[in-house]
């Protein structure tokens, strides 16, 4: 059984890669050299899944030297969703004095009801302690 194998221009068209792409990632680490040198040099489905997850990293606005760590085998980093004009988003508002007031994104928090007002009576019991402060001196 022979391992399938791909040109640098079979490569690229696979991947939608450009050529000059495939050999910069090559030069910055980030692709394994080609198997064979000059013009027996080829490409191995390996090579492809490479090209292809750091097509994907690059698309959702990973950097290079990211990428680089992500392949080495450090868990992927997740991107944050853009926030696109016109988009909802839900807040929490928590008031703690007149013109201090708390503002909460529970979803990007990842913090449950009970996790909110925890933090609430935390800030409200700092700020009174602040203002005791204020009157004793």
């Amino acid at each position: 059984m022979t391992t399938q194998t791909f040109t640098l221009d079979e490569l690229s068209t696979l991947s939608g890669c450009p050529r000059r792409t495939v050999r910069y990632y090559i030069q910055k680490g980030l692709l394994a050299r080609p198997e064979g040198e000059k013009r027996g040099a080829h490409y191995l489905p390996s090579h492809l899944d490479t090209l292809l997850r750091i097509r994907q990293l690059t698309e959702a606005g990973i950097s290079l030297e990211r990428i680089r760590e992500v392949l080495s085998g450090e868990p992927p980093a997740v991107p944050p969703r853009p926030q696109a004009f016109g988009a909802v988003e839900v807040r929490s508002h928590i008031r703690i004095a007149p013109g201090i007031e708390l503002q909460v994104s529970p979803d990007a928090a990842q913090a449950t009801p009970e996790q909110l007002r925890a933090l609430a009576r935390a800030v409200l019991a700092a700020w009174q302690d602040i203002q005791e402060e204020d009157h004793e001196d």
